[in-house]
């Protein structure tokens, strides 16, 4: 498995910084931050986004996935939700990321067979434009579909492969699964898995890789079993967490610790 983290946990720090954290701690990729407050937007231009582009070649760091906000199960038309997915989709081609990340993002009010069908059907538009571009948009466990058995009901629904799943292992275990029973649903449809640490239910202060309560040895476990060798990418949310330890102190223990997971289920 490759390992990354993303930037929400370095918070505006300029793309040349972020990849020089990246290489000097043993990381192979960084998930991109895809908001206005970022240094790498959907805003940028052709010419900007060729220097992302070589920024990270030179580095040898890859871009995995352009994390983006884009709510497709939430209410209203269609129209600009697909728009906004196909500018995220053609920002990660411009890049050579594989992956876009999206949420479900329903209203509580919403009747959840509308909201799985909303979220179906602007996937299922926006991933042919994904396809010929050679990306896949992967709808996170989040919010109002935290678990993997409600997110397949959205890929069900999809069945295109360029509509996949990513795996948040915070989201899931709050939703009451089980690494196992997450894996064996997303498993038809996974792009990538997100891993992180918490101190528990109630306090989801970002904490270093092994020092809350999540599942982390058990998922690492289920991905080897099965024979699973994508991306491991380490979300620390900073960025919502002012008192969380600066990330760039964690990032060699944090690697550390996910390369002792990995080679203990190998």
């Amino acid at each position: 498995m490759k390992l990354a983290f993303s930037t929400l946990g370095v918070p505006g720090l300029p793309l040349p910084d972020v990849l020089r954290l990246a290489s000097a701690h043993g990381f192979h990729g960084v998930e991109l931050r895809a908001h206005p407050e970022e240094p790498v937007t959907p805003a940028l231009g052709r010419a900007e986004r060729a220097q992302v582009a070589a920024q990270f070649e030179a580095s040898g760091i890859e871009p995995l996935s352009v994390a983006g906000y884009t709510r497709v199960a939430g209410p209203g038309p269609d129209e600009p939700v697909v728009t906004e997915l196909r500018e995220l989709v053609d920002l990660a081609r411009d890049l050579g990321a594989p992956y876009v990340r999206v949420f479900p993002g329903a209203d509580a009010d919403q009747p959840a067979e509308d909201a799985d069908a909303a979220a179906a059907r602007r996937l299922a538009t926006a991933a042919e434009h994904a396809a010929d571009a050679g990306v896949r948009i992967l709808l996170e466990t989040h919010d109002s579909h935290r678990t993997g058995a409600a997110v397949i009901r959205i890929l069900g629904l999809v069945g295109h492969r360029n509509a996949g799943a990513l795996w948040d292992v915070m989201h899931t275990w709050l939703g009451g699964e089980q690494p196992a029973e997450s894996y064996a649903a997303l498993a038809p449809y996974l792009g990538y898995v997100q891993v992180k640490d918490i101190a528990s239910p109630d306090d989801t202060l970002p904490l270093a890789l092994g020092a809350g309560v999540l599942p982390l040895t058990e998922c690492v476990d289920v991905l080897s079993r099965h024979g699973w060798d994508g991306w491991l990418c380490w979300e620390y949310e900073k960025r919502w967490y002012e008192s969380a330890q600066p990330l760039p102190e964690l990032l060699s223990s944090g690697h550390d610790h996910l390369f002792r997971l990995l080679n203990e289920s190998a």
